[in-house]
C-alpha cells in the first residue's frame, strides 16, 4: 500500500523521468554506435569496440565539406533570424499600426505550414526570378522558416518585461540608446538566446526545404540521407555524438551562470 502511495506522490517525477529517458535513448545509440567496428558498410548492429572513426573523423570522403557547409549556413542563418526577428518582435509589441494584427497571424504561418509546401514554393519563387540554386538559396531559404521562430521566443520575452524598469532607466536621465543596451536588450537576453539557439539547430538539421533549393549543393543532413542508401559509415555517429555534446555542455554553462547570477542578486 506504501508503494501505491509512493508511486502516486512522485507520479509527476517518474513520468517525465521516463519521457527524458525516451528522448535521450536515441543520441545514447548513436554515440554507443559511434565506437562500434562494422563488419559490412551498415552500422546497425554491433560488431567491435574501435577508436578509428574518432581517429579520422573526416575519413569519409565529402563529410567534413558538407559538414562545414552546413554549419556556415545555420551561423549565418541564425544571425540574419536574430536580428530580423528581434525587431520584429519589438515593434509588433512596442509599437501600434496598421496590419499589426495581420502580421501576428502571419508570423504563424511558417511555422504552421507542411515544410514541403514551404520548400516548393521557395522552389517556386527561386526559378521565377532566375536565381542560381545553391548555398545563397539555402541561406535565404533558411533565414526566413527560422525568422517566426525567432520572433515567438523574443515576443514572449518583451511581453513579459516590466515597463517601469525602462522608465526607471529614462528618470535617471539615461537616453532612448543606453536604455536599451543597459536595461531593454539584458531582460530580453534570454529570449534572443533561445530564439537564436533554436533557429541553429533548426537550420543544420533541415533537410526537405534544403533538397528542393540545393541545386547540386549537399549540405550533412542530405549527405546523411544519401549514405544511408549505399551505406552508413560510423563518422556519422562521431560527428552526431560530438555535436550532441557540445550542445549539453552549452545547455548547462548557460544554467550554471543563469544559477549564479540568481545567487548573487539574492545575496545582494
Amino acid at each position: 500500500m506504501s508503494l501505491v502511495r509512493w508511486i502516486r506522490r512522485n507520479l509527476v517525477v517518474i513520468v517525465g523521468l521516463l519521457t527524458l529517458a525516451y528522448l535521450i535513448l536515441p543520441n545514447i545509440i548513436v554515440m554507443v554506435f559511434s565506437f562500434n567496428k562494422p563488419a559490412g558498410r551498415f552500422n546497425y548492429s554491433w560488431r567491435q569496440f574501435s577508436l578509428d572513426a574518432w581517429k579520422d573523423p573526416c575519413g569519409v570522403a565529402d563529410m567534413c565539406d558538407s559538414l562545414s557547409l552546413s554549419l556556415w549556413i545555420a551561423l549565418w542563418a541564425t544571425i540574419g533570424a536574430t536580428i530580423l526577428g528581434t525587431m520584429i518582435a519589438f515593434a509588433l509589441v512596442r509599437y501600434r499600426f496598421r496590419a499589426r494584427g495581420a502580421i501576428n497571424s502571419l508570423i504563424f504561418l511558417p511555422m504552421a505550414m507542411p515544410e514541403v509546401v514551404m520548400a516548393a514554393s521557395l522552389l517556386t519563387l527561386f526559378l521565377n526570378l532566375g536565381a542560381e540554386l545553391g548555398p545563397m538559396t539555402i541561406l535565404i531559404a533558411h533565414t526566413m522558416f527560422c525568422l517566426s521562430f525567432v520572433v515567438v521566443a523574443v515576443k514572449a520575452r518583451v511581453l513579459s518585461m516590466d515597463p517601469r524598469l525602462e522608465e526607471a532607466s529614462k528618470d535617471l536621465y539615461a537616453g532612448p540608446v543606453q536604455t536599451f543596451l543597459r536595461v531593454t536588450l539584458p531582460i530580453a537576453a534570454p529570449g534572443i538566446a533561445a530564439g537564436a539557439m533554436l533557429s541553429f539547430a533548426l537550420s543544420f538539421d533541415d533537410f526537405i526545404i534544403t533538397n528542393f533549393n540545393s541545386g547540386n549543393t549537399v549540405t550533412f543532413p542530405m549527405f546523411v540521407w544519401g549514405s544511408a542508401q549505399r551505406g552508413t559509415p560510423v563518422q556519422i555517429n562521431v560527428i552526431g555524438t560530438a555535436m550532441f555534446a557540445i550542445a549539453v555542455v552549452v545547455v548547462v554553462t548557460a544554467q550554471v551562470i543563469t544559477n549564479r547570477r540568481k545567487k548573487s542578486a539574492l545575496s545582494k
